[in-house]
């Protein structure tokens, strides 16, 4: 049964989607630890991080870079952090958090309400930041 991030790839669920290429999709975390929270996933599903084929992995990461990079261009804040959890769904994926304290990047803590326009306004923002 496919994952509900290849769902998502695949346009069968909506999302606010930042970019894609051949072998990546990037889209707004819908459960935000803070504004901007951005997911990277490779297209190709596969559940865990480290069984991504090394050249899908090294194109994953030089993808998340790029978003990342659109992210500080978009959203006030100190840096990117990565993290790579991959409990909850069994997809591989990279989250990307905007970050000003370490605090900011707590999975525990509340997550952010943002409603639709506002989670359409940031993709749209990080969007038009990504090269």
């Amino acid at each position: 049964m496919a994952s509900i991030f290849t769902k998502i790839i695949n346009g069968e669920i909506p999302s606010y989607k930042i970019a894609e290429d051949e072998n990546c999709y990037a889209f707004l975390d819908i459960n935000p630890v803070a504004k901007a929270h951005t997911l990277v996933v490779p297209k190709n599903e596969t559940d865990y991080i480290f069984d991504v084929d090394d050249d899908t992995l090294g194109k994953l990461t030089v993808f998340a870079k790029r978003v990342a990079k659109a992210i500080e261009k978009s959203v006030e804040c100190k840096r990117v952090g990565v993290v790579v959890l991959g409990l909850e769904v069994p997809h591989a994926h990279i989250h990307l958090i905007p970050l000003n304290n370490e605090s900011d990047i707590d999975f525990k803590k509340s997550k952010l309400q943002l409603t639709a326009d506002e989670f359409k306004q940031i993709a749209e923002t990080i969007s038009k930041n990504f090269v």
